[in-house]
């Protein structure tokens, strides 16, 4: 007996395509590689005592309704908002944080520039309104490109209709975000190097690109998407870890009807008359499907899991040349001992609570990225540093802590060498740089963990590694990801659809496209 539907992958976004599907009635099974559920929202006991989120590690695009209609809450979920939000420790010894509250933030801003403080509302107040804008897209799906006739026309109208939302000056912004960089962006509203450079990282976390690319912008818009609590635009901790996050979905997804199984690896998508027909198992097991959709990333499913001769000679060149290069690395320890930075000792303290940057200066981020577009590993990183323990201290053994460093730049592809050689050194680079800001803190590690493009790749089954299972460039957005005419999470198969990251809205655990999918797949 077969299912109305298999889901390829237990990643949050197919975790999130079953529950829907099941809630409508449908008999919804999802396969699993893994041992667990989650793709990269995972919390794992790499270490005795220790529960890290190994890979993603913040929450605050998870979409609200789904938060809903998941009931998310009821099944262990619970988020714990980061505050203080950012903290930058400078080498002349100032450092800089940005708060929950506002006028906390403002007043930090005004020790380097009164100016900067000035304008700071009205940069907060525009990045909403356009925020609110493009959030209003994340549940769409969207219509094919270029339109064709009457009614994709229409559709298309309608979308443009959103646009008198926006002032004049806002339609504006709205361009210049999509289309420029987080540098220029940011060069129009401050002077402070200092309060740039913090607000340009979240416009190159996990992009291929450095602060001066064009594009990076809309990273940053996309970073400010969301929230927690219903304040807009923070972050915060999954308290569990981001595996707590998953295990949700899946309790959600159990609960509505659907069947998950663990340990299951798909080894091909069976399609007669280019039609789907099922799924057969690493091992030789077959199983049948009405319909199915993979959580997988686009180059994954339709290069390793499909037969090329079943798609279009086209469209299989599209995903070939589909980007998904990873350019991060993750790196995870655990520590007898926090950072005690030379620019505001003691420890623990608030800013320990933060997301703790090292990029003193636009210069410094650019020349990382200059590292990364010739194939080299930065010689001198830009570090996102986070202590999950200091919100949930069970996560680790009593008197110890997780300190997890997402950084930037880790080309996937190097010049020389290969990443199983330069592992090492990288990271004893990353902790040479820590120790400059805050002394002796690489003596206090007890145990690492270092994950490069190629560790992401092997551990999580993501083409690159790329976080995002794709660039998230203009040319790979909306009714582009991940090729024209198939954003609709549709595909040249007939009744198989995508509903990973590698469609819209993209990367980051927010759901979207696990809902988008389901929708699309109940409309049949």
């Amino acid at each position: 007996m077969g299912y109305d539907a298999i889901i390829v992958g237990g990643g949050h976004n197919g975790l999130v395509t079953a529950f829907y599907l099941a809630r409508a009635g449908r008999k919804v099974l999802v396969l699993e590689r893994r041992e667990m559920v989650g793709g990269c929202a995972v919390t794992e006991a790499i270490w005795p005592g220790y529960k890290v989120s190994t890979a993603s590690y913040l929450v605050s695009l998870l979409q609200q309704k789904i938060v809903d209609d998941m009931q998310l809450a009821r099944h262990g979920y619970h988020v714990d908002a980061k505050d203080p939000a950012f903290f930058s420790p400078f080498p002349d010894g100032r450092y800089f944080f940005t708060w929950a509250d506002s006028a906390k933030t403002l007043a930090e801003v005004a020790k380097f520039s009164k100016r900067d403080a000035a304008r700071m509302p009205a940069f907060e107040e525009q990045l909403e309104r356009l925020a609110k804008l493009v959030e209003s897209l994340l549940l769409v799906c969207p219509p094919p490109f270029p339109p064709r006739g009457v009614g994709e026309i229409i559709d298309y109208l309608k979308l443009v209709g959103r646009l008198r939302r926006l002032s004049a000056k806002d339609m504006v912004a709205l361009v210049k975000i999509f289309t420029m960089s987080a540098a220029d962006y940011l060069d129009e509203w401050f002077e402070s190097p200092e309060v740039k450079v913090t607000l340009a990282t979240d416009g190159v976390i996990g992009a291929n690109g450095g602060p001066r690319s064009p594009g990076t912008a809309y990273i940053l818009l996309h970073h400010c998407m969301g929230g927690v609590g219903g304040k807009r635009g923070l972050w915060g901790f999954v308290r569990g870890g981001m595996g707590a996050v998953s295990e949700a979905m899946a309790s959600a997804a159990r609960a509505a009807g659907a069947e998950i199984r663990c340990g299951a690896q798909v080894a091909g998508i069976n399609v007669k008359e280019n039609r789907v027909a099922g799924v057969t198992l690493k091992g030789g097991d077959e199983l049948e499907a009405k319909q199915i959709a993979s959580n997988l990333d686009p180059k994954r499913t339709f290069l390793k899991l499909l037969d090329p001769d079943v798609l279009p000679t086209e469209f299989v060149e599209t995903i070939r040349n589909f980007r998904c290069e990873g350019i991060s690395a993750k790196i995870n320890l655990g520590v007898k001992a926090l950072p005690n930075f030379k620019a505001l000792p003691g420890a623990p303290a608030p800013h320990h609570k933060a997301t703790m940057h090292i990029c003193p200066s636009m210069d410094y981020v650019e020349k990382a990225w200059d590292d990364a577009k010739y194939g080299r590993p930065s010689e001198r990183p830009m570090l996102e540093m986070t202590c999950p323990t200091l919100y949930d201290p069970s996560l680790a053994p009593s008197g110890r802590h997780i300190i997890g460093i997402f950084l930037q730049y880790a080309p996937y592809t190097l010049r020389n060498g290969t990443w199983d050689d330069l592992r090492d050194p990288f990271f004893k680079r990353v902790l040479k740089i820590i120790d400059e800001y805050a002394p002796g803190f690489s003596s206090g590690i007890e145990h690492a963990e270092i994950l490069t493009p190629l560790d992401l790749e092997r551990r999580y089954s993501i083409t690159g590694g790329n976080i995002f299972h794709g660039e998230m460039a203009l040319d790979q957005m909306f009714s582009l990801r991940p090729a024209a005419r198939y954003a609709n999470y549709k595909t040249p198969v007939e009744n198989l659809f995508l509903c990973g990251s590698g469609t819209h809205p993209g990367g980051g655990v927010m759901g979207a496209p696990g809902h988008n999918a389901a929708m699309a797949m109940l409309k049949g």
